[in-house]
């Protein structure tokens, strides 16, 4: 029994000690793992600003910020220089905004062939069917949106938002008339261009 309790002492020690460096190493590891996903998710933030500038004759200018961050889209614009009231906001085909009325950006973006409707609707809606925004006596609007169903830079042609424009409308989008929601003349457009 004496020479047995020395053995059973080292081991005990032996056991302890070990215990104690594998409780120190997962914590260093973890510690790296947690700095290198900070890192992956830093890279992962796609950002777009878009000037807008005005057309037809209007004075509507401003920007809209795109932020893309794990499959999400996030777009807020801040427009100024509009009639109070309510103005349709689309995103359009083409990201060519040399015309003087806006009209070389095309139709609405629709790469899924779906009818003129309010975004989300169950009977269908254009990819680039944002919707209204409502100015105050002072011209000024601002509007948000986030979705999955665009990118930035993705080359996915159903999602992609870079090489299409973002057009404000003279009137207000009614979410029926076919194909444009009858939202009148363009007064403002900005190319989405990286």
């Amino acid at each position: 029994m004496k020479r047995l309790l020395p053995i059973l002492t080292f081991f005990a020690l032996v056991m302890m000690t070990s215990c104690k460096k594998d409780k120190k190493e997962p914590v260093t590891e973890d510690v790296k793992t947690e700095e290198k996903s900070t890192q992956t998710t830093s890279h992962e933030i796609k950002k777009l600003q878009v000037p807008l500038e005005a057309k037809s004759g209007s004075k509507v200018t401003g920007n809209a910020l795109f932020s893309e961050q794990d499959g999400i889209v996030t777009m807020i614009a801040v427009i100024g220089g509009l009639t109070e009231g309510t103005h349709a906001i689309h995103i359009h085909e083409k990201a060519d905004c040399s015309s003087d009325d806006g009209t070389s950006t095309g139709g609405h973006w629709n790469p899924t062939n779906q009818p003129h409707g309010q975004w989300g609707s169950k009977d269908g809606f254009h990819k680039g069917d944002i919707g209204n925004l409502n100015a105050n006596a002072n011209g000024n609007a601002t509007i948000s949106m986030t979705t999955n169903e665009w990118c930035i830079g993705c080359g996915d042609p159903n999602k992609d938002i870079v090489g299409k424009a973002i057009i404000i409308h003279e009137g207000t989008d009614d979410f029926k008339t076919q194909p444009t929601g009858d939202a009148g003349g363009r007064v403002s457009c900005g190319g989405i261009i990286q």
